[in-house]
Parts: C-alpha cells; sequence; structure tokens
C-alpha cells in the first residue's frame, strides 16, 4: 500500500492501494475497504483513485458520495 499524502492534514485515510479496477483504502482506525467497478461502480471508484494519487479529497469524497457502498470490508 502506498501512503496517502494527505496534503489537506486532516484526513480519516493513511494509505491506499490502486488497481486496474479498484481501490483499497486504509483509515487512521485502520480498517481497510475495497471500492470497485461493481460498488461503487467505475465513475467513483477512478474519481477516488485519482484523488489517492493527488493526495487529497478522498476522504471526502468517500463521506460524500460512496459511505458504505463498498464492495467488502478487508481485514
Amino acid at each position: 500500500m502506498e501512503k496517502y499524502k494527505n496534503l489537506s492534514g486532516n484526513s480519516g485515510v493513511t494509505e491506499y492501494e490502486n488497481g486496474p479496477s479498484s481501490i483499497i483504502v486504509k483509515f487512521k482506525d485502520n480498517s481497510k475497504y475495497l471500492y470497485n467497478y461493481t460498488k461503487p461502480g467505475s465513475q467513483h471508484t477512478e474519481n477516488m483513485k485519482n484523488l489517492a494519487v493527488a493526495g487529497r479529497g478522498l476522504n471526502t469524497y468517500i463521506n460524500t458520495h460512496v459511505k458504505y457502498d463498498y464492495a467488502s470490508k478487508l481485514s
């Protein structure tokens, strides 16, 4: 996983891993979630991947647009 840059300084996201059609996001509480083209869909997944690379806005995007619409919670 790659460290999330957190350019805003107050993100709940700490790490991420982009795949061809998915993203895994790790949060401050060490929980990890898989988002993919099935859930929440390709557009949201691609937006999240771009925000992850940019290092800003990912946590806000998740809270605003996808909330609990993830493919799975990982251990």
